[in-house]
């Protein structure tokens, strides 16, 4: 038992590349060899053919049979992640697995499989039919010019149980498809129309029969012309050559030798494929059967590419041509159409085979390949440049971040720049655009990242500036020819949206430092009112990074005012531009940018009053109202009495302060002084009334118990004491003179304080406060005998004036003649 000779084709199809596992008594599988898998019929013993399907797996190496499995109406095949089809075989008892190499090859065999399943399932009730009301169908009519209307009735007007039985009856008669074609040729040498709309019925019924196996047979390189010749004879359209148009204006060309003439029939195969489905049954085909037939041109190309990318001399050759300096024109053209159709059919590989070729194409150095082809004058050969980087940004975009961040590749960003603003007639420049984008994108990696931006704002932001400021009415007035098409313009307010929100900081302190953001909104002036909305939206964009340095800048500048101007200008018209505008009214109101609030209800409510019916206008002029008295009550009078209230607590706190400084001093002080001199300090009571000794030992505070004062001075804390008598004179004087002049000099905060009514108990405090300190410091704790100093206090009081006399008598001094010391102190009471 072996292959048929057909199974050796398949030999060379790497896509049923398969290995054979089998389940040993271990549980584990064994590897049984490597080969290629194909479905046929069976053998039997006298090398005739059976009707049962069947799996052939032959050795790549010496074309020895590994595998031979009857395909069973069972549900016994398991397919698993795309790759494995596993089964139990029934008659070894044993569990059997291939293993394939690529994704489609699996699907294939497996739908094969599926679809002989489904023949089998039916075959009992096909048999039924045989021999019971359509005995007729055990076998096809014989293929003559007389049997072909019973051959159509046969194909056309089963039903689908039928239908089944009719894709069988067609593949096990081998030559059926010969012979109709015969039959066809015939009828054409002798102009029998009849036979011929006849025929093109039959071709038409069998291909809607949607069976690949007929698929297989009918599309191959020896009946696809004559199956193409066929469909030619529509009765219901006119006559169209198809077969001159594929043999004569139908060329194939080879960028560079295929070799392997698989891969040069799945080629010719796919574009006839494609030809029948979009051209010749375009109106005929169910949605199945295109379905059908997508998937044997998808599974082409995956066969193609795979059998190319495998060939490394290929490849090699390919990018040795596209380098080469003496390479003309037309070749390279062809060359470069040929990468971009390559990279297209990888779309058909697995993600995993897809990354790893164009890997493979990036070490091969093609981004230098698109490089050159971007610098070139051909605007077609541009296009399809921006294709092949398309496809590498879709699939990979850090292989192209990885290039252009090194020194080599940075002036491809320059080409692109270049491309955006190039006029390319009727064809689109977006994908300039997408590619910039994604380059200047801050998802990629940091140090990528980072040197992209910086060679894009350096060296080509100026390059997208300048476009606009050659295009806008003032230019376009004096004669300027140079203006960009719209659609340029259009993407340039596209990119620079797209960096305000990816890089705020760079881009701001650009256009803070330039001042370009006027020159940004000169369009606004166009007529093309979808240029004046991007400029409008290019300002919406900015304002929403609710920048302040851009808000004051936008104020100061009145840079809205050409928006202004063009809303004004549009009147009462309800268009795109009309909604623009008062879409940018609205966000400033409701995200409350009172910088800007202010700068248009102020600027140009004159302007905008006639559109204050509109909502967004009304609400934005209350919302300024609302800031307007909200900063009003801020400086009024009860923002002037709470700073009175603060002012006050701070003078408060200014004297506690002083005070503790002076009271740690003392303490330091006192703590130095003789025994002697600290009882020489204390003093007694005003009224000369000597004083126990529990009513004058000093508080925690260190001040005397005044009864009058004792609410006003619980806080006070006295200044040091001076350790020598000659001491505490000289310090009583200075410290008298300190008084006086701190007094004079008082802050103007505090003159206005008080002169505004200060409570009554703030100006007795202060003066009790200060009356404690120097009584504190010259009086004696207590008259004796051999007191060598008497100490003198008078407090007087009048209805504007408060006079404190102190007068310190020494006996030494009087002795002398000397002149006692004397001190006065008046404070205001007003």
């Amino acid at each position: 038992m072996g292959a048929p000779e057909k199974t050796t084709t398949s030999n060379s199809n790497s896509m049923q590349r398969v290995k054979v596992y089998r389940l040993n008594d271990d549980g584990k599988w064994d590897d049984q060899g490597t080969g290629h898998v194909t479905i046929d019929y069976i053998e039997v013993r006298d090398n005739s053919r059976s009707e049962d399907l069947g799996l052939f797996v032959i050795d790549e190496e010496d074309n020895e049979t590994l595998l031979v499995h009857r395909i069973s109406s069972e549900d016994i095949y398991r397919k698993q992640e795309d790759t494995i089809i596993s089964w139990r075989d029934p008659e070894y008892s044993s569990e059997l697995a291939l293993s394939f190499q690529e994704t489609t090859g699996c699907s294939y065999i497996w739908d094969h499989i599926c679809n002989v399943q489904r023949n089998l399932h039916f075959n009992t009730i096909s048999n039924e039919s045989y021999h019971g009301a359509n005995s007729e169908l055990r076998e096809l009519p014989v293929v003559e010019l007389s049997s072909l209307p019973s051959i159509l009735k046969v194909v056309v007007d089963s039903s689908i149980t039928d239908q089944l039985c009719v894709t069988e009856l067609i593949l096990h008669d081998q030559k059926f498809f010969r012979k109709l074609m015969d039959l066809f040729g015939v009828c054409e040498d002798l102009e029998n129309y009849d036979g011929l709309h006849i025929i093109y019925k039959i071709v038409r019924g069998i291909i809607l029969l949607n069976s690949p196996p007929i698929f297989e047979k009918i599309f191959s390189d020896e009946l696809i012309m004559d199956i193409v010749g066929c469909l030619e004879y529509d009765p219901d359209v006119p006559h169209v050559h198809h077969r001159n148009f594929l043999k004569e204006h139908v060329v194939f060309k080879e960028a560079i030798p295929i070799k392997d003439p698989l891969a040069l029939s799945k080629i010719h195969q796919t574009y006839r494929i494609s030809y029948l489905k979009d051209v010749v049954l375009a109106r005929v085909l169910d949605e199945a059967t295109v379905a059908s037939l997508n998937s044997i041109i998808h599974s082409n190309y995956g066969m193609v590419v795979t059998m190319l990318k495998d060939d490394n001399t290929f490849i090699k050759e390919l990018f040795a041509r596209l380098k080469s300096p003496s390479l003309g024109t037309d070749s390279k053209i062809n060359l470069v159409y040929f990468l971009q159709e390559f990279c297209n059919l990888s779309k058909s590989l697995q993600m995993v085979q897809q990354l790893r070729l164009f890997r493979d194409l990036v070490t091969e150095g093609v981004f230098d390949v698109i490089a050159d082809i971007l610098r070139s004058e051909d605007k077609k050969l541009i296009l399809t440049g921006t294709d092949i980087l398309m496809l590498f940004v879709s699939q990979d975009p850090t292989l192209l971040r990885s290039y252009v961040s090194r020194q080599e590749g940075a002036s491809l960003i320059g080409l692109l720049v270049k491309g955006m603003l190039k006029d390319f007639g009727d064809d689109m420049h977006c994908q300039f655009l997408e590619i910039l984008r994604s380059l200047l994108d801050t998802y990629s990696p940091a140090g990528q990242r980072d040197a992209i931006v910086d060679i894009f704002y350096e060296r080509h932001l100026d390059e997208l500036l300048d476009v606009i400021i050659t295009s806008s009415c003032s230019n376009r007035n004096f004669g300027n020819k140079k203006s960009a098409k719209p659609e340029i313009l259009l993407n340039i307010y596209d990119l620079l949206c797209f960096c305000v929100l990816q890089h705020p900081y760079k881009i701001k302190s650009i256009f803070l430092l330039t001042g370009m953001i006027d020159k940004v909104l000169s369009l606004t002036c166009r007529r093309e009112k979808y240029l004046v909305v991007a400029a409008i939206r290019f300002i919406r964009t900015l304002i929403s990074l609710k920048d302040e340095q851009l808000m004051n800048h936008i104020a100061k500048n009145n840079l809205f005012k050409p928006i202004v101007d063009v809303f004004v200008g549009n009147g009462s018209r309800y268009n795109l531009l009309n909604s623009a505008v008062l879409e940018l009214f609205e966000y400033i109101r409701k995200e409350n940018l009172k910088i800007l609030v202010k700068y248009l209800v102020e600027t140009f409510w004159e302007q905008l009053v006639k559109f204050d019916s509109l909502p967004s206008l009304k609400l934005l002029k209350v919302k300024y109202e609302q800031a307007m008295e909200q900063a009003t009550s801020q400086t009024g009078p009860y923002a002037l009495n709470v700073r009175r209230r603060v002012d006050e607590r701070a003078l408060d706190k200014e004297e506690e302060d002083y005070f503790n400084e002076d009271s740690d001093e003392e303490d330091s002080a006192s703590a130095s002084m003789p025994r002697t001199t600290r009882v020489r300090a204390q003093p007694g009571l005003s009224n000369g009334s000597a004083a126990n000794t529990s009513s004058l030992s000093p508080r925690p505070g260190g001040l005397v118990d005044y009864e009058d004062d004792e609410d006003d001075d619980e806080d006070y804390k006295p200044p040091p004491r001076n350790k020598t008598e000659d001491d505490d004179e000289a310090g009583l004087e200075l410290r008298l003179k300190r008084k006086l002049s701190s007094s004079k000099q008082e802050p103007d905060l505090v003159k206005k304080q008080k002169l505004s009514g200060k409570t009554a108990k703030s100006k007795e405090s202060v003066f009790a406060t200060l009356c404690s300190t120097l009584s504190q410091a010259v009086l004696p704790s207590k008259k004796t005998a051999n007191t060598p100093n008497t100490q003198e206090t008078k407090v007087g009081s009048t209805n504007d004036k408060t006079h404190l006399d102190i007068t310190t008598h020494e006996d030494k001094e009087a002795d002398k003649g000397g002149a006692p010391v004397v001190a006065e102190m008046t404070i205001n009471g007003s």
